[in-house]
C-alpha cells in the first residue's frame, strides 16, 4: 500500500470516526433533552394524561370554543412529543383524584368545574370574576391586593399554572383566560416556554401572569409575562380583599 492510499484510507476511517461520535452527541443530547422534558410534565414513556375540556358559556350545548380546540390540540402535540398518551374528558366528567397522572386544564372557572375546584383547593389567593352580567369587572383577576381587569380585544389575562401535590404525584398544568383566546395563548406560550420554565422553576410548582396583547389582531400570538405570582397566589387573599370579592374562584 503507497502512502496515497493510506492517507486515503485514514482519511475515511477518522471521518467515519467523527460522524459516529457526532451521531452518539446529538443522540445524547437528544435523549437528555427528551427526559427533562418528561420530567418537567410528568409524562414519561407511554405514561397516561388528562386532557380537561371546558364548555363554551355562550352556548346552551356541550360544545367547546374554537380558540380552545386549538389550545387542546397544541397541548397534545406536547404530549404526543413525550411519548405519552392522553385521555381528553369534559369538565363535568372528571372524577379522578389530584395528581393521579398528568393534567391539562382548560378554561376558567365559569366554563369548567374542574378548574374551579383546583384553584379553590391549590390558589387561595386568587379569585375570578365570574357575573355574566356586564361591567368593568366581569372576568376580572384579583390576585392578593392586585385586581387584572380586561379590555377585551386589547388587554386580557390568562394565568399559566403548574401546581403539584406531592413528591410522588404528578403536575397539573392550569389554563384560565379570561377568554378563550387567552387559554390558547397560555398553551402557546408553555409550548415555546417550557425548556426556559424548566430551567427556572425545575419540579417545583409556579402560577405566571400572562398578558395577551392586542389579541383582534395578533391573535395569541403576543404574549407578555407580567409576573411570577405563585407566593401571592398560594396565600389566603387578604381579608379586605375578600369582603370585596364576591366570586370566589380559587
Amino acid at each position: 500500500m503507497n502512502d496515497d492510499v493510506r492517507n486515503i484510507a485514514l482519511g475515511v476511517i477518522a471521518a467515519g470516526v467523527s460522524a459516529a461520535l457526532g451521531w452518539l452527541a446529538r443522540t445524547y443530547l437528544w435523549r437528555r433533552k427528551l427526559r427533562r422534558k418528561q420530567e418537567f410534565f410528568g409524562l414519561p414513556e407511554n405514561s397516561e394524561s388528562l386532557l380537561v375540556v371546558n364548555r363554551d358559556p355562550a352556548t346552551s350545548e356541550p360544545a367547546v370554543h374554537r380558540f380552545d380546540v386549538f389550545a387542546l390540540l397544541e397541548l397534545s402535540a406536547l404530549i404526543k412529543d413525550c411519548g405519552a398518551h392522553l385521555q381528553m374528558v369534559t369538565q363535568d366528567a372528571t372524577q379522578q383524584g389530584f395528581g393521579e397522572r398528568t393534567e391539562f386544564c382548560v378554561g376558567g372557572p365559569g366554563s369548567n368545574r374542574r378548574m374551579l375546584a383546583h384553584m379553590s383547593a391549590m390558589l387561595p389567593g386568587v379569585r375570578v370574576n365570574i357575573d355574566p352580567e356586564p361591567g368593568p369587572d366581569r372576568g376580572a383577576f384579583q390576585i392578593g391586593g392586585d385586581r387584572y381587569r380586561m379590555d377585551p380585544g386589547v388587554t386580557e389575562y390568562v394565568l399559566l399554572a403548574r401546581l403539584t401535590a406531592g413528591v410522588q404525584t404528578r403536575p397539573v398544568f392550569l389554563f384560565c383566560g379570561q377568554r378563550a383566546i387567552t387559554n390558547q395563548a397560555a398553551t402557546r406560550y408553555l409550548a415555546r416556554n417550557h425548556e426556559r420554565l424548566n430551567r427556572k422553576h425545575g419540579n417545583n410548582p409556579f402560577v405566571l401572569l400572562l398578558k395577551v396583547v392586542n389579541s383582534q389582531a395578533y391573535g395569541p400570538d403576543l404574549v407578555e409575562l407580567v409576573a411570577d405570582v405563585t407566593r401571592a397566589a398560594q396565600a389566603p387573599l387578604p381579608a379586605t380583599e375578600t369582603a370585596r370579592t364576591s366570586h370566589r374562584a380559587s
